[in-house]
């Protein structure tokens, strides 16, 4: 067939996707059923294990950061980073969450400021406004670019170091040996590339039903499922047009358009809203994130076992985590050059640095209208369910809505696009095991079709319950996930003590004192 890549992969994969599709559009309350039990199972009894699994995630990797070997570089040790820090940071962005910023911008804040995590607080106070800010911090904070960041800094490091091929299994090397090879490491590398699929078919999602809502805001289009499937269609076409032009001319050029378009939208909530208010509450808002993160990052409500965190928190990070290969090979794959200390710092810090002015500029804006009495988000986003619509209802309260709202509706489109494309290029490099860009172009446009196919076809066969059944099967994808990330820890650390005997054992000072005092024992035991 003219194809260059790993057979069982390839069509193990597509044929799964395909049975699940049948399956969701024939056996909707069946699969409902299925994977709605094994996620409130999961969620009831190991919804502490996925919070402690990314708070670890988070600590070993500032640990890999500061330790010794924070100046392994990824690559020879002449190779330099092939993007500089503005791109690779647009394409960070662009990559991982950038359509999730901008669906839960203000849609998160306002429900934590409504309707309060943690007993005791009262709805639309300043208490709540300030905890709303924390939990919507923590979501989209150091702890989701963690999950990005691990398998990013294990694939980077074992490619580009170890020059093993472009597959999830690579990183288990240490633990499988030559089985990587086989049956073990390909069913590794078949689950990995449907965690991609499902992961980014819910993001598919949410960005339709966002575009939807703007649409039927400017130009009056109807919210049904036939205007999403066009709409994926249409936005399908794009990413594999961009799919074709390739790494530079696809991806990076649309990355760029997009951060600063989003830069744009941001500045100008800044500029025309209460801009002192804003600049005070960006302060304020690092402030409150940093001195609620240790107390979220470990609390799992035991007392009062309201439920909401496996709603809210543990869906996340098994959502977050099912496509983390995705975005931590595609992550690796622009981050050649980088040493370990440079790759992780910025990894965490930059994006983390702009979700703060994100979240403070859109969720303490959507706030403060609310506590002006004039928005009517908390009546539309919380008791109507209007997520997707939360921005543009936002927006009304902005000049230049209409022009606003129609760059929102293009900002969206190409972070949807962006994903795709990149998602795209991932899962060709799981099937195909190459170093660079996998194979040849018609098999990345294969996968980007097929991408729009999976949302759509559950867009159009069940509406919402297509997307709540692929929301629930990703819950349960999770815990999988969470395990190998938990390998990846040992098999990199593995990997870096075999590689840099040199920098194993105690610190420098420590040997060098150790070796004083073994001398100074010889000497006695000699002059005895």
């Amino acid at each position: 067939m003219g194809l260059r890549t790993d057979p069982v992969i390839f069509f193990t994969s597509a044929g799964l996707t395909v049975l699940f599709v049948v399956a969701a559009i024939s056996l909707t309350d069946w699969v409902d059923r299925v994977f709605a039990a094994a996620s409130d199972w999961l969620l009831t009894n190991l919804g502490w294990f996925y919070i402690l699994g990314v708070t670890t995630f988070l600590i070993f990797l500032l640990w890999a950061a500061i330790s010794r070997y924070g100046h392994v570089r990824l690559g020879a040790q002449d190779d330099r980073p092939e993007y500089g820090r503005g791109t690779w940071f647009a394409m960070l962005f662009a990559a991982g969450i950038g359509t999730i910023l901008m669906f839960w911008g203000v849609a998160e804040p306002i429900s934590h400021f409504a309707e309060p995590p943690q007993q005791g607080v009262a709805p639309q106070t300043t208490e709540a406004a300030q905890m709303a800010m924390a939990y919507s911090l923590y979501h989209f904070g150091l702890h989701t670019w963690s999950i990005f960041c691990l398998p990013a800094l294990t694939f980077a490091y074992f490619v580009y170091v170890r020059g093993m091929p472009f597959r999830v299994s690579s990183v288990l090397y240490p633990l499988l040996g030559d089985r990587v090879y086989g049956t073990a490491g390909r069913i590794v590398d078949i689950t990995a590339v449907m965690g991609t699929l499902f992961g980014v078919a819910v993001s598919i999602g949410l960005g339709t039903l966002q575009i939807n809502s703007g649409l039927a805001r400017l130009f009056g289009l109807p919210e049904s499922p036939l205007v999403q499937v066009l709409l994926i269609t249409v936005i399908t076409a794009i990413a594999t047009t961009s799919v074709v032009l390739g790494l530079d001319k696809g991806i990076k050029t649309l990355s760029n358009l997009n951060i600063g378009l989003a830069v744009a939208l941001m500045l100008f909530v800044l500029a025309t809203g209460a801009t002192l208010f804003l600049a005070k509450g960006i302060i304020e808002s690092v402030g409150v994130y940093l001195s609620s993160l240790v107390s979220l990052a470990f609390w799992n409500d035991t007392f009062a076992n309201t439920g909401w965190q496996g709603t809210w928190t543990v869906f996340y990070w098994a959502w977050t985590i099912t496509w983390s290969p995705f975005v931590g090979i595609f992550i690796a794959r622009i981050s050649k050059g980088r040493t370990i200390r440079e790759f992780v710092l910025g990894v965490l810090a930059l994006p983390t640095a702009f979700t703060i002015v994100w979240f403070s500029v859109f969720g303490l804006s959507a706030i403060d209208i609310e506590l002006g009495g004039g928005g009517d988000l908390v009546r539309e986003v919380v008791e109507e369910g209007d997520i997707p619509g939360a921005l543009f209802t936002f927006l009304e309260n902005y000049p230049l809505t209409t022009f606003v709202s129609a760059v929102s509706v293009l900002i969206v489109v190409v972070f949807f696009t962006t994903s795709s494309d990149s998602a795209s290029l991932v899962v060709d490099m799981l099937c195909a095991g190459q170093r660079e860009e996998g194979g040849p172009t018609r098999q990345r446009v294969f996968w980007a079709v097929t991408e729009g196919v999976v949302a759509g076809t559950l867009i159009a066969a069940t509406g919402k319950g297509g997307l709540d059944a692929l929301a629930e099967v990703i819950t349960v994808l999770g815990l999988p996930f969470f395990v190998l990330a938990f390998l990846m820890m040992y098999s990199l650390v593995r990997a870096l003590r075999t590689d840099f005997p040199e920098l194993t054992g105690p610190p420098p000072a420590l040997r060098r004192r150790l070796e004083r005092d073994r001398k100074t024992r010889e000497w006695s035991a000699d002059k005895e």
